[in-house]
């Protein structure tokens, strides 16, 4: 670990009052990976991490990459019956954990799965005979120096990310430690990272944005601060929790910083150490965006945009005048260096002056395919020649435009495309139609098919203190579109079901819709 060898004394992880050395996270995770060796651990296993934010987790991921296995970071606040299934499809054999998942836990060693080991139950857990069970300090009588695994080839898988599911059943991403690199030293470059950043990590380990804070800020040699979960909660405590950490460089959904926004005195706090403010997985509502640029001129912000399959590959920087009452939607921006992107259309032909398509992207950051999945991953690229030279792309699904200055604009998802009574409609459109009203803080966009058609609904968030109905919505958003797009039936509720990864679970609003309709 190079960044032990240069600065070993330096804080490499804080979090809810532990810290780790970059020379004791070296250490913890050579123990571990020597451990999980004599367990019977060999390249290319993968390994679940079942664990909350904590130091742990990261000693975790380095003691697997380092014994040459997979980790499969696997929600924390998942069901057991959830946590099987994934288990069973990466045949995960070790588990990774923590006493507090002991009730999930008690109940998976009872489901029919692949595990054959645990590490980090209490002391008086139970398991059945053909499952073993450890303590975390198991570990530590372990001597460190890596294991004697061979050689970890860059084209070798380090994780396998699920996706949420939030549109669909979750999928295994396999990326390999070369694309993991690349989207580090690509991070490091387009952001400006050093060891002098303090980076604040808000996402879980199942969720790709935390590979900033676990990958990105370990290549500069940076301090990440893993967000406790009951921070991400209160923002009150969250905005005291930036503050006496000094962070500089903040990457989140729109939502954790809208909620800094709107649910504390957020002027009060002393916010001057961030110098970046990264966002990505959803748009960022115009006004608040301008609101929270206004209230932190000191710092630059970024628009992040790429699915979990390539990490990132576009960034935008949003010039500091767009808070002067910027009401468009922020472009997603340029590809970053090292990668391409075309724009397409359904037939695979290449879209020229500005026409909507499909994004497809090329990148050194882009998954190895989908575990176990030959099916998607025959559907999931695209080869392109140019000049001689064939290049593999990824294809996202989005819908993007490009602009006369080279920006590219996020229009949509193709899945979010609907046709009702002849008409097609982008959802994502309606979407940002009704979270431009000044009432409205958040909303949700969905379709719903009944006994006679398909219909469009939407569940909205009213900003505090806002009085208005569904008719009085829809009555405004008349303005801005077309009849046949305003939504059938508008709900307005204290709040909306999220994803993991915070984003709006449109996939549950479906489904609870169309269950209490029958």
């Amino acid at each position: 670990m190079k960044a032990a060898e240069r600065a070993p004394e330096a804080c490499a992880f804080r979090c809810g009052g532990k810290q780790l050395s970059y020379a004791e996270l070296d250490a913890a995770s050579d123990r571990l990976s020597r451990f999980l060796v004599k367990q019977g651990v060999v390249r290319g296993d993968r390994i679940g991490v079942f664990m909350p934010r904590c130091v742990e987790t990261v000693v975790a991921v380095y003691g697997i990459l380092k014994a040459g296995a997979i980790f499969v970071p696997i929600d924390p606040n998942l069901s057991a019956g959830s946590v099987a299934t994934l288990v069973n499809d990466c045949e995960i054999k070790v588990l990774l954990t923590q006493p507090p998942r002991a009730r999930v836990l008690s109940r998976l060693v009872e489901l029919e799965t692949t595990l054959e080991c645990l590490i980090g139950t209490p002391e008086d857990f139970e398991t059945p005979s053909s499952i073993k069970s450890f303590q975390w300090h198991a570990c530590e009588s372990e001597s460190t120096g890596l294991p004697d695994v061979g050689v970890i080839n860059p084209g070798d898988p380090a994780y396998i990310m699920y996706s949420s599911g939030s549109t669909g059943t979750p999928k295994g991403i396999t990326h390999t430690h070369y694309s993991g690199l690349s989207y580090s030293r690509l991070s490091i470059e387009t952001y400006n990272v050093s060891s002098d950043d303090v980076i604040a990590n808000h996402s879980p380990i199942s969720f790709d944005m935390s590979t900033f804070g676990y990958f990105t800020s370990m290549l500069a040699g940076a301090t990440t601060v893993l967000v406790p979960e009951a921070h991400t909660k209160f923002p009150a405590s969250l905005a005291r929790l930036i503050e006496k950490e000094r962070i500089t460089i903040w990457y989140s959904v729109p939502l954790a910083l809208v909620q800094l926004m709107l649910r504390t005195e957020l002027p009060s706090f002393d916010m001057s150490s961030i110098r970046w403010v990264k966002y990505g997985g959803e748009p960022f509502a115009p006004r608040h965006l301008c609101a929270l640029m206004k209230l932190w001129p000191h710092a630059r912000f970024s628009n992040v945009y790429g699915p979990a399959e390539v990490n990132q590959c576009t960034y935008y920087h949003i010039p500091p005048s767009y808070a002067d009452g910027g009401d468009e939607p922020v472009p997603i921006g340029r590809v970053w260096n090292e990668s391409a992107g075309l724009v397409i259309n359904d037939s695979d032909e290449v879209l020229l002056n500005g026409k909507p398509g499909e994004l497809v992207i090329s990148s050194p950051t882009m998954m190895q395919g989908y575990w176990a999945r030959p099916d998607r991953n025959a559907n999931a690229f695209f080869e392109y020649a140019s000049e001689g030279v064939s290049r593999t792309y990824y294809r996202t699904g989005d819908l993007v435009q490009r602009r006369d200055d080279g920006n590219l604009m996020f229009l949509g998802r193709k899945d979010r495309q609907v046709k009702i009574r002849g008409y097609r409609i982008e959802l994502d459109e309606v979407e940002r139609a009704l979270s431009g009203l000044p009432e409205i803080e958040e909303a949700g966009v969905f379709c719903v098919s009944t006994d006679d058609e398909k219909q469009i609904h939407s569940a909205v968030i009213p900003e505090e203190g806002a009085l208005i109905t569904a008719e009085e919505i829809k009555s405004r958003l008349l303005s801005v579109l077309s009849p046949y797009a305003v939504p059938t039936v508008i709900q307005v509720v204290d709040q909306l079901p999220r994803t993991v990864s915070g984003k709006i679970d449109r996939t549950t609003l479906t489904k609870e819709t169309e269950q209490a309709i029958g």
